[in-house]
């Protein structure tokens, strides 16, 4: 097990790729609200229903809990559906896993996006993780190192040991 948590720990991806990661997906996340506003926009004039006019125009307030909400379903969906993958971790070749190496579950995925709300999370990565990933037993690896390594590991233990027939 502890070897487990050494090769999780040492295939974390970089600060750069973790940059990266959080750019594109922060690229994507203002495409996905502009034009979920723009369909909104466009529902009123058809409609008049004030539920669509409010979602663009509802001010400060609703802008923040509209894009804080946008934000965590953004991450909690790919994550949790896409096998721990955003769009940017498949460009970068990076997933998310729990510290012990296994597929994360719902719950840590949950917390994971939530983290991410709390003001300042992105500054949190100037130390050894950020919270999102310290909160939730999570750790952004990357994948092509960390399955070389797997397999590595997988072959050296089964050296030497013989089938018994």
């Amino acid at each position: 097990m502890k070897r487990i948590l050494n090769i999780v720990e040492y295939n974390k991806a970089s600060l750069w790729i973790r940059f990266a990661n959080n750019f594109i997906d922060v690229i994507i996340i203002y495409i996905v609200n502009y034009l979920l506003s723009s369909i909104c926009n466009f529902l009123y004039n058809i409609t008049s229903l004030e539920f669509f006019y409010f979602y663009s125009n509802g001010g400060f307030l609703w802008s923040l809990f509209i894009g804080n909400f946008n934000y965590y379903l953004y991450y909690f969906l790919m994550e949790n559906y896409l096998d721990g993958k955003t769009i940017s971790k498949y460009i970068t070749g990076t997933k998310v896993i729990s510290t012990d190496g296994t597929k994360p579950t719902t719950q840590q995925i949950m917390y994971r996006s939530l983290s991410r709300i709390v003001p300042f999370d992105g500054l949190s990565f100037l130390g050894v993780n950020g919270w999102h990933d310290s909160w939730s037993d999570t750790r952004v690896i990357n994948l092509k190192n960390y399955m070389a390594e797997i397999q590595a590991k997988s072959e050296i233990d089964s050296l030497g040991k013989k089938e018994i027939a």
